[in-house]
């Protein structure tokens, strides 16, 4: 039940009759002299005092329990990992912007060839990528992850991009010039790039830079190129006998971008 509050100044202009019965609503009984009006103005301002003081330590209790439990929710469940995957064999977790640890494949293992590496050293080895990210996801969520020292300079570098791309190339025979990427035949297929840690891809026939998986994909997507004028490229024979709710989505947007061309 909630009750008027009453001032000093008020309960001094009330009968004593009457301020009885305002200490009998409020449950309050003075030891004083109960003959003396101003007995009962007292014994009901400080009844007053006492329940608003007792108002402002729940509601102080409540402001605490409710931070707490905030921090405890974030402790609990920090922000998702974001996945940077540099090559096939070479994924990099972060925080934000921050590194908080890779994966390598480890060739040289008959085994165990998936790595998690922190700090350059060795953390848990697998032989599945998938139970490598769990490692990393369920040690980061708990804090059990040891800290990875931060680099001076941003982990991928121009260099590291480049020698990622070229190895990729490598494996097609492609030859990077200074404009792009050309086929053994010297027809320029595109180009690739990573901005921000996000692999691209711009097709010679599109002249619009498109987001890729990884290098992997971004160069294997120039193979596929159509530098033919009279038969099928290499793109018809794989992706157009393939029915359309199987095509992930890289492949569909190429089957997408070929069908403008057609049509244009």
């Amino acid at each position: 039940m909630t009750h008027p509050t009453y001032t000093q100044q008020a309960l001094s202009r009330y009968t004593l009759p009457r301020l009885k019965r305002i200490a009998a609503e409020l449950g309050i009984i003075p030891t004083e002299d109960k003959r003396a009006a101003e007995t009962w103005v007292n014994a009901i301002i400080t009844h007053q005092s006492t329940q608003l003081q007792k108002v402002d330590n729940q509601a102080l209790a409540q402001a605490e329990l409710d931070s707490y439990i905030a921090d405890q929710g974030q402790a609990i469940a920090p922000e998702p990992l974001r996945i940077v995957e540099i090559s096939f064999d070479h994924h990099e977790y972060y925080a934000d912007d921050k590194l908080v640890a890779s994966i390598s494949h480890d060739d040289d293992h008959l085994t165990q060839r998936w790595v998690v590496i922190v700090n350059d050293k060795e953390l848990f080895r697998a032989n599945t990528l998938m139970r490598c990210d769990r490692f990393i996801c369920t040690h980061y969520k708990n804090g059990s992850l040891p800290v990875q020292e931060q680099l001076a300079t941003p982990p991928t570098t121009e260099n590291q991009i480049m020698a990622h791309i070229f190895n990729e190339c490598q494996n097609y025979g492609f030859e990077i010039l200074d404009d792009g990427i050309y086929n053994n035949n010297g027809v320029k297929l595109g180009q690739v790039g990573c901005t921000d840690g996000n692999w691209w891809v711009k097709r010679r026939y599109s002249g619009q830079q498109q987001y890729s998986n990884s290098v992997y994909d971004a160069v294997r997507s120039l193979s596929m190129v159509d530098v033919s004028t009279d038969s099928k490229s290499i793109f018809d024979e794989y992706i157009l006998d393939q029915p359309l709710e199987q095509l992930t989505g890289d492949r569909l947007q190429r089957l997408l971008e070929k069908a403008e061309l057609v049509t244009a």
